[in-house]
């Protein structure tokens, strides 16, 4: 057959096959959401990061087990996503009671039979030198910031590790809301850094201890962002930064999301978010 006959011939297998992958590209199903049939927990949900980062997941598929003290305020938060379409529950705990922030773990798990994100992003901050910070506020920035962080965590690696294991992803996702304090202490804070401090080192150790197991952990650092806890600890007089330029809570969630959905072999360790104009 002369050049011509085997381009005609050459044409049509390509139309052929053209045709067939545009056929079964109809045919097959859109993927879903990359956090679709998963379960998170995120605690501190109440407000800030905490409601920013739930609404986040939540946009990705995942069910949420929503933590805090304030009720009233998990009950707004449970309406709004249920009303999107979403999954949620509301557990109301203090969790500077580490039996209490035990079983906030055990009532997800039980209320959705499984846990594949923890979230630990509850926490408080106390401006002052060290001998300004008054002892409650010492303790509850122990307390809060790296204790229940602790326990949370113990609480929920079984869950996990089973989850990476049998879950649809095949990875589970173990991640601390730290903050740049916690890498670049700063006078005037002595105690919150060393409470974010100890976050991210407990977070290294615990994600050696458990790799080639399926649990990822990571740290996400937030700079000055704009939330009711920092405005109420008096942050932007501290700081001298308007607080207009500050990060907004949906910026950390977007960083946070971008970390849980990362495809099983990729594992994202630390996110550092500052604002632009920030200097420490």
């Amino acid at each position: 057959m002369g050049p011509t006959g085997t381009h005609a011939e050459n044409a049509g297998h390509t139309a052929n096959a053209g045709a067939a992958e545009n056929s079964a590209n109809v045919g097959a199903a859109a993927p879903g959401p990359p956090l679709a049939g998963c379960v998170a927990l995120v605690t501190g949900a109440s407000g800030g990061i905490g409601a920013a980062t739930a609404l986040a997941l939540a946009r990705e598929g995942a069910a949420l087990a929503l933590v805090a003290r304030r009720a009233e305020r998990l009950a707004e938060l449970t309406d709004t996503i249920r009303a999107r379409g979403g999954s949620c529950a509301a557990i109301t705990a203090d969790l500077r009671d580490g039996a209490r922030a035990r079983r906030s773990v055990a009532e997800a798990a039980e209320r959705f039979g499984r846990l594949d994100v923890l979230v630990n992003n509850a926490g408080y901050v106390a401006m002052g030198a060290l001998e300004e910070v008054g002892p409650e506020d010492l303790d509850r920035m122990v307390d809060l910031n790296l204790t229940a962080v602790l326990h949370l965590s113990r609480a929920a690696l079984p869950h996990l590790l089973r989850a990476a294991e049998h879950g649809p992803r095949g990875v589970a996702d173990l991640v601390a809301v730290s903050s740049v304090a916690g890498r670049v202490p700063r006078r005037g804070n002595s105690v919150y850094s060393a409470t974010k401090h100890a976050v991210c080192a407990f977070s290294e150790a615990l994600r050696q201890e458990v790799t080639g197991r399926g649990v990822r952990v990571g740290v996400v650092e937030p700079g000055l962002t704009s939330t009711e806890m920092a405005t109420g600890a008096g942050l932007a007089a501290a700081r001298g930064m308007a607080q207009e330029s500050w990060l907004r809570a949906e910026d950390i969630a977007r960083a946070l999301t971008f970390m849980v959905t990362q495809p099983p072999h990729a594992a994202i360790n630390e996110i550092m978010v500052r604002p632009t104009a920030q200097e420490h």
